[in-house]
């Protein structure tokens, strides 16, 4: 990782029209793929590219497109589709790669490029290397009678929303449902009302009406207040809320209240387990609340942590043959039916889950309670190295010793500010508002004197 000079832990991400992410690192960024893939054997690769709905991705569409077939790459254009989509496309189309222009749940100023390969996975380290130092070399077109061609993909949303109903059973129904969707303005707002529609269920719709600016403002995975207060207003049974390209969904319950990515776990795990089809532990993250480890425990069930990231917890997924994991934020893999984070799919099956069990979301998450946390954030020049500061470790040690087998700590650095966060949890929320001040400060005193 340290390495890269545009990749980061989910692709390359940025303000629009601010190098990396301006029109001719992407006409260059698209040459570079075309070539790398070209080395690997591939006379007229073909590559498939996506985008969300923020205005900035006519602009990155038309560079890469550019770039690609000047370096030989035949193109598809698939428009405004989940993330998710083109990783399923990307292998159902027997394409080379899927490149996805999105920043995901940020705002519209904001833009990125996520890539797939061909088995509708992340890239690995080695190819994006190979692709930051072919962007790096001259800008070389190839002869005539060798660049590729483009092409729309015309079908795109319909082939993604069959793949989307065939991931539950023949038979599963939503009739009887009413269901609001919140699909952030962003990738979402054609295909999902239209998958859970043809299931059977009412279906209202809210985030649906994209105009290049909206994405993700009030609306979506990170501002669920509006899915909250719509479920109530229109009794609906459920609600589901994606980001701006569908990799994350959050969901809400009759009552109104929230379920996070942990919710969303434990309520998948407690299903497959339940029907004996649970395999391997499941992966959260460091951040996954200690509620959801307990709640666990007590189906049998190991929780592993991973870092903060998608990345990270589909290699622990890989590393012990797992099946199920995923982030706070509402990222879930569930890999018995998709190769990576998917909203659709995530809250397809949880509604399978609680058809199969007669409950409703309330209920089925019942036997996860979670913890009270508390998050600090300590901003100063020697953050990052106090931490490993004699000082700092003798205190988390020392709070590591007061909440052992009844709550955690962790201190992690910020990978892009000189920040240390520190989050501790625990049953008394007072007692870890303490430890979190306490620590905190030590963290503080220690990097103001680094």
């Amino acid at each position: 990782m340290n390495q890269r000079k545009y990749f980061g832990t989910d692709g390359i991400r940025g303000l629009v029209g601010q190098w990396p992410i301006s029109a001719d690192f992407m006409l260059r960024l698209g040459r570079a793929v075309g070539s790398v893939l070209a080395r690997e054997g591939k006379e007229r690769p073909q590559v498939l590219i996506g985008k969300d709905t923020r205005i900035s991705g006519y602009m990155f569409e038309a560079a890469l497109e550019a770039g690609l077939v000047a370096a030989g790459a035949d193109v598809g254009l698939l428009g405004p589709m989940p993330t998710p989509a083109v990783a399923f496309l990307t292998r159902s189309m027997r394409a080379q790669t899927g490149v996805v222009i999105s920043a995901s749940h940020n705002p519209h100023h904001d833009n990125g490029i996520k890539f797939f390969s061909a088995n509708g996975e992340k890239l690995s380290d080695a190819v994006e290397l190979a692709i930051e130092q072919e962007v790096d070399a001259d800008f070389v077109t190839v002869a005539s009678e060798r660049l590729g061609k483009a092409i729309r993909v015309s079908d795109a949303v319909a082939r993604y929303a069959e793949f989307c109903k065939a991931t539950v059973a023949e038979d599963f129904s939503l009739r009887g449902l009413k269901i609001v969707l919140d699909c952030a303005h962003g990738a979402t707002y054609q295909v999902a009302p239209k998958v859970f529609a043809e299931l059977g269920a009412e279906v209202l719709a809210i985030g649906d009406k994209p105009d290049g600016f909206n994405i993700n403002h009030n609306v979506g995975s990170t501002h669920p207040q509006a899915l909250q207060q719509a479920v109530l207003a229109h009794g609906a049974d459920i609600g589901i809320a994606f980001d701006g390209d569908g990799d994350r969904v959050m969901l809400v319950d009759r009552h109104g209240m929230l379920a996070d990515g942990d919710d969303i776990l434990y309520v998948l795990a407690r299903s497959l387990h339940a029907q004996g089809r649970l395999k391997g532990p499941v992966v959260g993250t460091l951040m996954s609340n200690y509620g959801l480890q307990l709640a666990l425990a007590e189906l049998d069930v190991p929780l592993i942590r991973a870092n903060v990231g998608d990345r990270y917890v589909m290699q622990q997924l890989k590393q012990h043959d797992g099946m199920l994991g995923g982030e706070t934020s509402g990222h879930i893999l569930s890999l018995d039916r998709a190769t990576t984070g998917d909203g659709i799919v995530a809250a397809l099956a949880v509604l399978e889950a609680l058809t199969s069990s007669g409950q409703d979301l309330a209920m089925a998450r019942q036997g996860l309670k979670k913890l009270p946390q508390v998050m600090l954030n300590v901003r100063a020049a020697g953050a990052r190295e106090a931490l490993s500061s004699s000082e700092v470790q003798q205190a988390l040690a020392e709070v590591e010793q007061t909440l052992h087998g009844r709550g955690r700590v962790v201190l992690r650095a910020s990978g892009t500010e000189p920040l240390v966060r520190v989050t501790i949890e625990g049953a008394d929320a007072v007692e870890v508002q303490q430890l979190a001040e306490r620590l905190a400060g030590i963290v503080k005193s220690a990097a103001e004197r680094s």
